[in-house]
């Protein structure tokens, strides 16, 4: 295992702002900078021996200050949407700010890829022939709106058989919600390639949590069966997409436990790339980036599907639907989710 360090540039303010580079002993490399602790790209083999970045980013540090899309974002305190931009804890509610119509999504606009992290934890080697790296970052009392002060560490693994896992830990002060997600974008054929319509999904959900015309879930847990929100076979992601306006940007029911599952297998018959994500969250929000416009890495143009996002979290909008899992925390029960994206060469 390996590591070095490059410069990336300044932020606004003329802070030096550093890439921090991860190899593992098959040549895979992943990238993060402190800015936002992004992750900036994902080095793997395809199946015809080349090397390929199959993670979207941007070339400095200021793109990532002013990350609209979130490419490789770590979100907080809350990922996805709440509506109405507000909610209530004990009996107290709390508003939030308004930043996608009436409501709040990924608790902005004073997001968390705009602050310079602190490096808790350098690279290191572990006996287990891993390498990984901590990321820290304070979020004060009142941030975003939200109550407490939380402490947050972000830990990125890479193993020596081709698996990126991502940890994220937050502790509050008080009684609080955290809703922590890592929000990569994909696609196997490389970060430049284009489309991602003809890569082939399968996730592990019979269920999904359907919304509205503002994506705010209605409360229903419904079958994905007879819908073509159903992946539960692999099926090319343009099968019936059609039919979705905008693409996919939907929450999948994986089940509320501390043990880690797989979630969702994306494959690209072109590289010959697998990614299969595990994950210890309650949910997977499928995106087909049906929004995405954004300029990135060596001129690239990155527009609608030309990426997937298979985002791990708690449901969106659960403060307002006591029947989704409640992420809700402590200072004796801090938040702690493990996402793990693991690379295989199709035979």
């Amino acid at each position: 295992m390996a590591y070095e360090v490059h410069p990336f540039g300044y932020t606004q303010n003329g802070e030096k702002i550093q890439l921090y580079l991860l190899t593992n002993s098959n040549g895979m490399i992943i990238s993060v900078t402190n800015q936002g602790a992004c992750l900036q790209s994902v080095i793997v083999p395809d199946a015809n021996g080349r090397y390929i970045d199959v993670a979207l980013g941007y070339d400095g540090a200021i793109d990532y200050f002013n990350n609209s899309c979130f490419l490789g974002a770590i979100v907080g305190r809350y990922g996805n949407r709440i509506s109405g931009a507000n909610f209530s804890l004990d009996g107290i509610k709390y508003q939030l700010n308004k930043n996608e119509g009436n409501n709040s999504v990924h608790s902005g606009p004073d997001f968390w890829f705009k602050r310079i992290w602190e490096i808790y934890k350098l690279p290191k080697d572990s006996e287990d022939g891993s390498v990984s790296m901590t990321f820290a970052l304070k979020s004060p009392e009142g941030d975003q709106g939200f109550p407490g002060e939380v402490n947050v560490r972000v830990t990125y693994r890479l193993s020596s058989d081709n698996k990126l896992s991502i940890i994220m830990y937050a502790k509050p002060s008080c009684k609080t919600l955290l809703n922590l997600a890592c929000h990569p974008y994909w696609n196997l054929n490389g970060y430049a390639a284009g489309s991602i319509l003809k890569h082939v999904l399968q996730v592990n959900a019979s269920k999904y949590t359907p919304v509205d015309d503002e994506l705010i879930p209605t409360g229903e847990i419904a079958s994905v069966i007879g819908t073509p929100y159903d992946f539960m076979n692999a099926k090319y992601i343009n099968t019936n997409i059609d039919k979705i306006k905008g693409g996919y940007d939907i929450n999948y029911v994986l089940g509320y436990s501390k043990f880690i599952k797989l979630a969702a297998t994306l494959t690209s018959k072109l590289s010959g790339i697998t990614m299969k994500v595990y994950t210890d969250a309650p949910g997977i929000q499928l995106y087909t980036s049906g929004n995405l416009k954004a300029d990135g890495k060596s001129g690239a143009h990155f527009g609608e599907y030309d990426a997937i996002v298979l985002e791990p979290q708690f449901y969106p909008d659960s403060p307002h639907h006591e029947n989704f899992p409640q992420p809700i925390f402590t200072p004796n029960h801090p938040f702690e989710s493990t996402t793990t994206f693991a690379f295989y060469v199709n035979d």
